[in-house]
Protein backbone atom coordinates (compact mmCIF):
# COMPACT_ATOMS: atom_id res chain seq x y z
CA UNK A 1 0.00 0.00 0.00
CA UNK A 2 0.73 3.65 -0.48
CA UNK A 3 0.37 6.42 1.96
CA UNK A 4 0.01 10.05 0.72
CA UNK A 5 0.79 12.67 2.90
CA UNK A 6 1.51 15.59 4.22
CA UNK A 7 3.75 16.25 7.74
CA UNK A 8 1.86 16.35 10.80
CA UNK A 9 -1.77 16.66 9.04
CA UNK A 10 -4.76 14.71 9.23
CA UNK A 11 -2.92 11.55 7.17
CA UNK A 12 -0.80 10.98 10.38
CA UNK A 13 -3.68 9.22 11.45
CA UNK A 14 -3.59 6.24 8.64
CA UNK A 15 0.07 6.49 9.10
CA UNK A 16 -0.07 5.52 12.88
CA UNK A 17 -2.72 2.97 12.60
CA UNK A 18 -0.42 1.09 9.70
CA UNK A 19 2.28 0.64 12.08
CA UNK A 20 -0.17 -0.19 14.73
CA UNK A 21 -1.31 -2.95 12.49
CA UNK A 22 2.03 -3.94 11.36
CA UNK A 23 1.03 -3.82 7.86
CA UNK A 24 3.44 -3.25 4.81
CA UNK A 25 3.30 -0.16 3.41
CA UNK A 26 5.38 3.38 1.69
CA UNK A 27 5.04 6.68 2.14
CA UNK A 28 4.33 9.33 -0.58
CA UNK A 29 5.22 12.69 0.65
CA UNK A 30 2.99 15.63 -0.82
CA UNK A 31 4.29 19.30 -1.05
CA UNK A 32 0.42 20.74 -0.51
CA UNK A 33 1.49 24.10 -1.61
CA UNK A 34 2.27 22.77 -5.09
CA UNK A 35 -0.42 19.71 -4.96
CA UNK A 36 2.81 17.45 -6.07
CA UNK A 37 4.44 14.99 -4.95
CA UNK A 38 8.48 14.90 -4.39
CA UNK A 39 9.15 13.91 -8.37
CA UNK A 40 7.05 16.49 -9.86
CA UNK A 41 3.82 14.30 -10.55
CA UNK A 42 -0.04 16.30 -10.00
CA UNK A 43 -1.54 15.00 -7.22
CA UNK A 44 -4.96 15.81 -8.89
CA UNK A 45 -4.02 12.54 -10.62
CA UNK A 46 -3.97 10.92 -7.45
CA UNK A 47 -7.11 12.05 -5.63
CA UNK A 48 -8.61 14.57 -7.82
CA UNK A 49 -10.49 16.26 -4.26
CA UNK A 50 -7.06 17.71 -3.64
CA UNK A 51 -6.21 16.79 -0.23
CA UNK A 52 -4.69 14.53 1.67
CA UNK A 53 -4.44 11.38 2.85
CA UNK A 54 -5.20 9.09 0.22
CA UNK A 55 -4.13 5.20 0.16
CA UNK A 56 -3.23 3.31 -2.85
CA UNK A 57 -3.85 -0.45 -2.14
CA UNK A 58 -2.09 -3.06 -3.71
CA UNK A 59 -4.73 -3.34 -6.37
CA UNK A 60 -4.12 -0.25 -7.66
CA UNK A 61 -7.85 1.02 -6.36
CA UNK A 62 -7.57 4.04 -3.87
CA UNK A 63 -9.65 5.38 -0.73
CA UNK A 64 -9.33 9.01 -0.16
CA UNK A 65 -11.36 10.05 3.17
CA UNK A 66 -9.77 9.50 6.76
CA UNK A 67 -12.34 7.71 8.67
CA UNK A 68 -12.79 5.19 5.95
CA UNK A 69 -9.05 4.80 5.49
CA UNK A 70 -8.87 4.45 9.02
CA UNK A 71 -11.22 1.77 9.39
CA UNK A 72 -10.27 -0.54 5.96
CA UNK A 73 -6.19 -0.17 7.88
CA UNK A 74 -8.19 -1.46 11.02
CA UNK A 75 -9.97 -4.14 9.35
CA UNK A 76 -7.20 -5.62 7.29
CA UNK A 77 -5.81 -6.92 10.48
CA UNK A 78 -8.16 -8.10 13.17
CA UNK A 79 -6.40 -9.73 15.35
CA UNK A 80 -4.44 -5.87 16.01
CA UNK A 81 -7.74 -4.89 17.53
CA UNK A 82 -7.73 -1.32 16.13
CA UNK A 83 -11.50 -1.54 15.37
CA UNK A 84 -14.54 -3.33 17.72
CA UNK A 85 -15.87 -6.33 15.52
CA UNK A 86 -18.58 -5.09 12.99
CA UNK A 87 -22.33 -5.34 14.30
CA UNK A 88 -21.25 -4.83 18.19
CA UNK A 89 -22.17 -1.37 19.56
CA UNK A 90 -18.43 -0.79 20.39
CA UNK A 91 -17.49 -0.78 17.03
CA UNK A 92 -20.70 1.81 16.43
CA UNK A 93 -18.99 3.90 19.27
CA UNK A 94 -16.04 4.00 17.41
CA UNK A 95 -17.55 5.42 14.24
CA UNK A 96 -19.04 7.53 16.43
CA UNK A 97 -15.98 9.29 17.71
CA UNK A 98 -14.66 9.01 14.01
CA UNK A 99 -17.99 10.99 12.87
CA UNK A 100 -17.25 13.75 15.83
CA UNK A 101 -13.80 14.14 15.59
CA UNK A 102 -14.26 14.27 11.65
CA UNK A 103 -17.15 16.97 11.49
CA UNK A 104 -16.59 19.09 14.52
CA UNK A 105 -12.80 19.00 15.65
CA UNK A 106 -10.96 18.58 12.06
CA UNK A 107 -13.34 20.74 10.22
CA UNK A 108 -13.52 22.96 13.27
CA UNK A 109 -9.86 23.93 12.76
CA UNK A 110 -10.15 24.69 8.79
CA UNK A 111 -11.25 27.89 9.01
CA UNK A 112 -8.06 28.60 11.97
CA UNK A 113 -5.72 27.37 9.09
CA UNK A 114 -6.72 29.09 5.89
CA UNK A 115 -4.86 32.74 5.62
CA UNK A 116 -8.13 33.92 3.72
CA UNK A 117 -10.14 33.25 6.71
CA UNK A 118 -11.76 37.10 8.09
CA UNK A 119 -10.69 37.65 11.63
CA UNK A 120 -14.68 37.48 12.57
CA UNK A 121 -14.81 34.07 11.03
CA UNK A 122 -11.79 33.40 13.11
CA UNK A 123 -13.63 34.54 16.01
CA UNK A 124 -16.48 32.50 15.53
CA UNK A 125 -14.75 29.35 14.41
CA UNK A 126 -12.62 29.74 17.08
CA UNK A 127 -15.14 29.61 19.93
CA UNK A 128 -16.90 26.91 18.46
CA UNK A 129 -14.23 25.02 18.37
CA UNK A 130 -13.61 25.40 22.01
CA UNK A 131 -17.07 24.62 23.14
CA UNK A 132 -16.58 21.52 21.37
CA UNK A 133 -13.43 21.04 23.18
CA UNK A 134 -14.99 21.83 26.51
CA UNK A 135 -17.33 18.87 25.63
CA UNK A 136 -14.70 16.92 24.68
CA UNK A 137 -12.67 17.60 27.72
CA UNK A 138 -15.61 15.49 30.19
CA UNK A 139 -15.58 12.60 27.71
CA UNK A 140 -12.16 11.00 27.26
CA UNK A 141 -10.78 9.46 30.45
CA UNK A 142 -6.84 10.35 30.61
CA UNK A 143 -5.74 7.11 30.98
CA UNK A 144 -7.30 5.23 28.61
CA UNK A 145 -8.86 5.15 25.11
CA UNK A 146 -12.41 6.30 23.19
CA UNK A 147 -13.68 3.09 23.28
CA UNK A 148 -12.91 1.34 26.58
CA UNK A 149 -9.03 0.02 27.81
CA UNK A 150 -8.09 -0.54 24.11
CA UNK A 151 -6.23 1.91 21.10
CA UNK A 152 -8.49 2.14 18.02
CA UNK A 153 -8.57 4.38 14.93
CA UNK A 154 -10.95 6.74 16.45
CA UNK A 155 -7.65 7.36 19.34
CA UNK A 156 -5.51 8.08 15.90
CA UNK A 157 -7.41 10.07 14.39
CA UNK A 158 -8.38 12.17 17.51
CA UNK A 159 -4.73 12.78 18.77
CA UNK A 160 -3.72 14.30 15.53
CA UNK A 161 -6.60 16.33 15.63
CA UNK A 162 -5.98 17.60 19.03
CA UNK A 163 -2.22 18.31 18.03
CA UNK A 164 -2.98 21.09 15.91
CA UNK A 165 -3.62 23.20 18.46
CA UNK A 166 -0.52 24.98 18.73
CA UNK A 167 -0.21 25.41 15.18
CA UNK A 168 -3.28 28.00 15.79
CA UNK A 169 -2.21 29.73 18.99
CA UNK A 170 -4.11 27.62 21.01
CA UNK A 171 -2.94 25.24 23.90
CA UNK A 172 -4.42 22.06 25.37
CA UNK A 173 -3.24 23.00 29.19
CA UNK A 174 -6.82 24.86 29.05
CA UNK A 175 -8.07 21.94 29.00
CA UNK A 176 -6.22 19.21 31.31
CA UNK A 177 -7.59 16.17 30.40
CA UNK A 178 -7.39 16.86 27.02
CA UNK A 179 -3.49 17.06 27.79
CA UNK A 180 -3.34 14.29 29.54
CA UNK A 181 -5.21 12.38 27.31
CA UNK A 182 -2.80 13.48 24.17
CA UNK A 183 0.28 12.75 26.15
CA UNK A 184 -1.37 8.87 27.08
CA UNK A 185 -1.65 8.28 22.99
CA UNK A 186 1.79 10.13 22.31
CA UNK A 187 3.46 7.70 24.48
CA UNK A 188 2.53 4.84 22.06
CA UNK A 189 6.04 3.21 20.21
CA UNK A 190 4.05 3.42 17.00
CA UNK A 191 3.10 6.88 17.49
CA UNK A 192 6.61 8.09 18.12
CA UNK A 193 7.47 5.75 15.23
CA UNK A 194 5.14 7.27 12.80
CA UNK A 195 6.41 11.23 14.17
CA UNK A 196 10.07 10.37 13.53
CA UNK A 197 9.09 9.29 10.42
CA UNK A 198 7.72 12.20 9.16
CA UNK A 199 9.69 14.78 10.85
CA UNK A 200 13.00 13.08 11.20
Amino acid sequence: MLLYYVPGACSLAPHILLREAGLPFELRKVDFANRRLEDGTDYGRINPKGYIPALELDSGERLTETSAILQYIADQRPQAQLAPPAGTLARYRMLEWLSFTGAEIHKGFAPLFNPQSTPEWRSGAKGLLERRLDWLAGAVRAEAYLVGETFTAADAYLYVALSWCGYVGMTLARWPALERYSQHVGRRPKVQEALRAEHG
